[in-house]
């Protein structure tokens, strides 16, 4: 206890974030200082560096996401494993911010999501939402020696929510404008939108997970050109859309529910990928990516039409996470979203590939200070909460 009350006496800290996510490619790490919190948070990044997995983790992560090829043994050895990997990163990154890990006060890790379920179902009498995320946040604080703070989901799953999307109080905090109605738009492997009016409250603040970010394209990416990603939407830049193809995916079902929502591998994992690619078989590869590009782009764009526009008119859309690099997704994004100023969320001094790392840096501050950590306009909780579990060294 005396440790984490020195630790929440501390007017500032310095705080590492790890964040892996839906297309886990690597583990995004990030030292920030952090001054106060709640409202009076004060950021600023001193290092950041994705690190990617060993090869042939990935696919062996994917198998053990699904629920017909998962083992229990590999999932239970997998927790660990991931903690040794958060681990080694924490202790990379503090190097490369010119410290000893010792020198850090806190960790925020959000782990990997392994299963996310959020619609309720009935067992035993009990309506259940569940969510899990691996990479033992107690054996990441046992091996750096610094506090972590980790499962941040499941508290807020606890009292009715989904779990997701948790980036909105940091947008809330970090992002909201006196001037201008904002959207912070978040595109990795899953998109995620966060609506912030003028000025507003946090009651005002409205975010949900739009549907299929870079996943579906990196997969593609993957079998048809060895390739890990679209580099600067080089390849959708010079196909064409498949009008038949774009009509299909527009009518997946997760896009016409109401917000709250959130999603993920488990509806628009590898079942439906074979799904387009089924569809497909005999077309140009290139045209293929072309089309699921734009189906991020207009997706997004829908969500805001039907979801959002009515109540409130946006005036910037800030992008980040690796869609904000996809030359032909911020295209595509201008083109939808016209009259409204779309920009990479660096033109305003935060760094896109990190923003999600340091939420969780941020989270972590939130939770050792007593503060809430969720949106229930955003997850569907029943009221504001702490999340996270406190792991001691």
């Amino acid at each position: 206890m005396e440790t984490l009350e020195k630790l929440f006496k501390k007017k500032k800290k310095l705080v590492v974030g790890l964040m892996s996510g839906t297309s886990a490619d690597g583990i995004d790490a990030v030292v920030v200082e952090i001054k106060g919190s709640g409202d009076r948070t004060k950021i600023r990044q001193l290092a950041f560096e994705t690190y990617s997995y060993p090869k042939g983790f990935r696919e062996f992560l994917f198998k053990n996401s699904n629920s017909e090829t998962a083992r229990l043994d590999d999932i239970t050895r997998l927790d660990m494993l991931l903690a040794v990997f958060f681990s080694e990163a924490a202790k990379k990154i503090a190097r490369k911010a010119g410290m000893n890990i010792s020198h850090v006060d806190l960790i925020g890790s959000h782990g990997q999501t392994i299963h996310h379920l959020p619609i309720p179902i009935s067992m035993f009498g009990k309506s259940i939402r569940s969510t899990m995320q691996i990479g033992n946040p107690s054996a990441i604080a046992k091996l750096t020696g610094v506090v972590t703070v980790g499962d941040f989901r499941s508290g807020d799953v606890a009292l009715g929510g989904s779990g997701a999307p948790l980036v909105p109080i940091f947008d809330y905090l970090v992002l909201r404008s006196t001037t201008v109605n904002r959207a912070a738009l978040n595109i990795g492997g899953i998109a995620n939108i966060t609506i912030l009016p003028q000025n507003c409250s946090i009651k005002q603040v409205v975010a949900f997970d739009t549907g299929p970010g870079n996943m579906i394209i990196d997969n593609l990416m993957q079998q048809y050109y060895n390739l890990p990603f679209d580099r600067d939407g080089k390849i959708a830049s010079n196909g064409k859309i498949n009008p038949s193809l774009l009509t299909w995916l527009l009518k997946h079902p997760y896009l016409k529910i109401e917000p709250p929502k959130s999603t993920g591998r488990e509806m628009f994992g590898e079942d439906f990928i074979q799904s387009i690619i089924s569809k497909t078989r005999g077309k140009i590869n290139q045209d293929l990516i072309t089309t699921i590009s734009e189906f991020t782009a207009l997706s997004i764009y829908l969500s805001y039409l039907r979801f959002v526009q009515r109540k409130i008119k946006i005036q910037e859309l800030l992008v980040s996470g690796g869609g904000a690099h996809n030359y032909y997704i911020m295209e595509a994004l201008k083109r939808y979203f016209s009259g409204i100023k779309v920009i990479p969320i660096d033109e305003i001094n935060i760094c896109s590939d990190a923003k999600e790392a340091i939420c969780f840096a941020f989270l972590a501050n939130e939770t050792i200070s007593g503060n809430y950590g969720n949106v229930p306009n955003a997850t569907g909780a029943k009221r504001q909460t702490v999340l996270g579990t406190i792991c001691l060294p």
